[in-house]
């Protein structure tokens, strides 16, 4: 199996296109169109008028805070968003490993090279976020190799008095490992395992505990998909706990990319194949859809209910689109989106109901604001994009640790390695911040070049006083409620895929 994105995957795509049912299917995905330049004037925030969640000069600046080597290639990350955890990020890696990759093996008798099969390695990190640390805020706590990761997702309530995280994996697995303290840090530890069908990938997994007021006697299930294009329904026993499969049906032609619940109906699912198909199920009657939508004109790969509104749902392909949904009508959806940029995961923000952060491979990852396209059926707006070059980003998380600005305070506290003396940083906020239109794709030396207000980090920002701006921010790890900090600032990470490296980035709206 090859993933969506890579050469391997666009060949398979394209051997496929004949034999998929539905609308015609792109055999080459199209170039990402470059912007025109922008005429010679100052930067300037995009303008947002009329956008009622963003108060007046909102800006889109973000900045890159750290870039860490995962190693082998990194496709998943997760921040865990239980109060007292949310410092924690989890990042998984997938690495296919095939024969001509591997020195000579052994031969048999006649001389012959005996062959070996692909293998699908994988890692397991843990990470802790420490805003003291203003040069390498993310600080490795724990590794574990295992079988390459395809997707993960933490539970959104304590299981047994202790934070789970779900792991899909290529031995076809869903592996639940539980978070303990240790040496006052935290690991993960095995827990759980269970396979789902022999001879298959497992490729996604998510939690019914999406929404926050999850009723008490709502049981806890995962929803999982495999690369033989089959769902599989299971339960955990949270005295245990221990997994259970309840159920398991075809749903796909070929690889099931994503399934995911309706988090206000949790009996409801949701999945996602390289058929192009978005299909809807009701898990009482396993193997009955609801309904079948071929809109997306390539393979879906991705699909979010949002936890905040009831009816709102997200879905993504790798025909470059993200639609936004009413699941009470799935004929028609209320948005449509263009990316330029095979869409792998979507998130939506934890807080704030209209931000969506989605991971579009070869594009990069983008922050949107989906506002107006849930209200009055608009295009969303591209609020950030930013390209990381000869790369694949398939993984994107918004953080859950909120930040309270300090730019509102008379004086200001510098991290500890900068210092304990205050110092009036007003000039700090006056940054240019680049408008949408000047995106270039280098600078005429090879080098990327910031786009849509990402400013990469450097060395001289530190010292030039730059680097205040990204560091004036607090993090508070209580609470889920936005109106008890300073929401301008939100913390995200992203992985790419072939140069295996795992950003953390700051993202300003204020």
């Amino acid at each position: 199996m090859s993933r969506p994105g890579t050469p391997e995957g666009v060949a398979r795509e394209a051997a496929r296109a004949d034999s998929v049912p539905g609308p015609p299917r792109l055999s080459r995905r199209p170039r990402p169109r470059r912007p025109a330049q922008c005429p010679a004037r100052p930067c300037r925030p995009a303008s947002t008028a009329g956008s009622a969640p963003f108060p007046e000069g909102w800006m889109m600046g973000s900045f890159a805070l750290q870039t860490v080597d995962t190693e082998l290639t990194a496709d998943s990350v997760e921040w865990c968003p239980l109060q007292g955890c949310r410092h924690l990020l989890a990042c998984g890696t997938y690495q296919l490993r095939r024969p001509e990759d591997r020195p000579a093996g052994p031969q048999n008798k006649g001389g012959m090279e005996v062959e070996e099969p692909e293998v699908r390695l994988g890692r397991l990190f843990l990470y802790n976020f420490n805003d003291n640390n203003s040069i390498h805020p993310l600080v490795e706590v724990q590794r574990k190799d295992t079988s390459a990761i395809l997707d993960m997702k933490w539970c959104h309530i304590p299981v047994g008095g202790h934070a789970l995280l779900g792991l899909a994996d290529a031995s076809g697995s869903i592996q639940l490992l539980r978070l303990v303290e240790y040496e006052k840090s935290h690991v993960l530890e095995p827990l759980s395992s269970l396979a789902l069908e022999e001879q298959c990938l497992a490729l996604s997994l998510d939690w019914s505990t999406g929404k926050t007021g999850r009723a008490r006697d709502q049981p806890l299930k995962i929803i999982s998909s495999d690369s033989t294009g089959q769902l599989h329904l299971l339960m955990v026993n949270e005295t245990g706990p221990r997994l259970q499969k309840v159920a398991s049906w075809q749903a796909h032609q070929f690889e099931a990319w994503i399934a995911a619940f309706n988090y206000w109906h949790t009996e409801i699912v949701y999945s996602g194949g390289d058929d192009g198909l978005l299909r809807g199920w009701d898990t009482r009657v396993p193997g009955k859809f609801l309904f079948t939508s071929k809109r997306h004109t390539m393979g879906v790969c991705s699909i979010q209910s949002s936890p905040h509104r009831e009816h709102i749902l997200a879905t993504g392909s790798y025909d470059e689109h993200i639609l936004l949904w009413d699941t009470r009508n799935m004929k028609q959806p209320l948005a449509d989106t263009p990316v330029q940029g095979g869409v792998w995961r979507i998130k939506w923000h934890p807080f704030h109901h209209h931000l969506l952060l989605a991971a579009c491979m070869h594009s990069g990852f983008k922050i949107l604001n989906c506002q107006k396209a849930m209200e009055e059926k608009q295009e969303a707006t591209v609020l950030t994009s930013h390209t990381l070059p000869d790369s694949l980003v398939y993984g994107a998380d918004w953080s859950w640790l909120l930040f309270r600005s300090l730019q509102r305070a008379p004086s200001w506290s510098f991290p500890s390695n900068l210092g304990t003396k205050t110092a009036d940083l007003k000039g700090a906020s006056e940054l240019p911040t680049p408008c949408h239109e000047c995106i270039e794709d280098n600078d005429g030396e090879g080098h990327a070049r910031p786009q849509s207000g990402m400013k990469p980090l450097t060395e001289g920002m530190r010292k030039n006083g730059t680097w205040l701006q990204a560091t004036a921010v607090t993090t508070r790890d209580c609470g889920v409620n936005p109106e008890e900090a300073d929401s301008a600032f939100s913390l995200l990470a992203t992985c790419s895929f072939y140069d295996h490296v795992l950003h953390l980035w700051e993202w300003e709206g204020n």
